[in-house]
């Protein structure tokens, strides 16, 4: 059965100025500084360890047109790795690195094939004999707004068929609008796979045939959450494999913290830390921005300075951490306190609402199914009356939090 095995990547953007991040203590900041690179060599390691048969990398390989000499040399150090281990690597620049740039060119090693600024059709056949016909186009200016996809057109003679585009999916509106495409246009090419670029927020946009966005390698601000990475494709005459490879460095995350259970600093604390960790790994770091809602703690002096002595206390060793878990920023919604006798007079809804929660006496028929499944069965005991009557009171303030937000 033939197969081919290769991995997709795109927007890389090397050497990203990270902006905003400079208030970032020395070390971290050099490390998100150094973020895309480090990506970048889990990229070609992944692709030498796994003896693919080639690199797709779909666009914005550099973050702007100047192309850094720090990034270009950079990126030839890794090229030169893979063309050691006979992988070949190709090309499509997009909107961030587009042709018509101004930088110092560097010559790249025999192993990379750069797409020019119409659709050409790359022929390679590999190791084992397949043959591969690979179809892209890189950006010849920054802005390109016409339907490329009308360009790519199917030659006949190849195993497999892939397209490499740089662009927007129609109906998307939250990236620019470049080089436009929709769905069907993809399949009706009858290709074999798309290799896309151009959205950092990965995405499978069909599987039939598999029309997929990688998303960006590293997130470079607090919008661009979640894992980040790149694909190893397994191609072959039945299906498609498609193993996602996780290489940022760096992860950010919104982290949302319930603080209705608490009433003291030191509880606070204790909640915040338990869910901070749970980002922490041993091979990468992260920066958290973290929301905490319904605090209200009894003591008004805890309560006057929580953000900031909170902050000091949960960034006091990270900047030491190799791994560390950096909280760039906190906002908190302070638990209102709602006046019910207030309520009842103003709003007729809220007086029978009361009136029935406080003659409330179901809570056995209410919660009879958890204790009828066969796991409660085993593990729940009976409650007792204060019990209940504690749910009653978490169940009418949860429902007061989400009436009057």
């Amino acid at each position: 059965m033939k197969k081919v095995t290769f991995i997709h990547a795109a927007d890389l953007h090397l050497d990203s100025p990270m902006t905003g991040l400079r208030h970032l203590p020395a070390t971290i900041f050099s490390r998100v500084k150094e973020s895309t690179f480090t990506a970048l060599k889990k990229l070609t390691k992944t692709a030498i360890d796994r003896k693919v048969d080639f690199v797709i990398l779909a666009g914005d390989l550099f973050d702007g047109e100047d192309r850094s000499l720090r990034a270009l040399s950079r990126f030839r150090a890794e090229m030169r790795r893979l063309e050691e281990n006979g992988i070949p690597v190709y090309i499509v620049h997009g909107n961030h690195d587009h042709l018509n740039g101004s930088w110092i060119h560097l010559d790249m090693p025999p192993n990379v094939y750069v797409f020019p600024g119409e659709v050409e059709i790359k022929k390679q056949q590999t190791k084992t004999g397949e043959r591969i016909h690979l179809y892209g186009f890189s950006y010849p200016t920054r802005h390109v707004f016409e339907k490329k996809i009308v360009e790519y057109q199917k030659e006949e003679g190849a195993d497999f068929h892939i397209g490499i585009l740089h662009g927007n999916e129609a109906s998307g509106t939250v990236h620019d609008n470049y080089a436009p495409f929709t769905v069907q246009e993809l399949q009706e090419k009858d290709f074999d796979y798309w290799a896309l670029g151009h959205i950092h927020k990965r995405a499978v946009l069909a599987e039939s045939p598999p029309i997929v966005y990688p998303g960006n390698i590293q997130g470079r601000n607090k919008k661009e959450t979640g894992s980040k990475g790149f694909y190893h494709v397994t191609l072959t005459e039945i299906d498609t494999k498609l193993d996602f490879i996780e290489a940022a460095d760096i992860l950010w995350e919104q982290v949302k913290v319930d603080a209705s259970t608490v009433s003291r600093f030191q509880e606070l604390l204790q909640l915040c830390q338990k869910e901070i960790n749970k980002y922490r790994k041993e091979d990468s770091a992260a920066i958290l921005s973290l929301y905490i809602k319904n605090l209200q703690l009894a003591d008004e002096h805890e309560m006057k300075n929580v953000e900031t002595n909170l902050l000091e206390l949960l960034l006091e060793e990270e900047k030491d951490e190799e791994s560390f878990v950096w909280i760039a920023e906190i906002h908190i919604t302070k638990s209102q306190q709602i006046d019910k006798e207030q309520l009842k007079k103003e709003v007729n809804f809220y007086g029978n609402l009361f009136e029935t929660i406080e003659r409330f006496e179901n809570v056995d028929e209410a919660i009879a199914s958890l204790y009828e499944h066969r796991l409660g069965q085993k593990h729940l005991s009976p409650l007792s009356e204060d019990e209940k009557r504690e749910l009653i009171v978490r169940a009418e303030k949860l429902l007061l939090d989400l009436l009057c937000n």
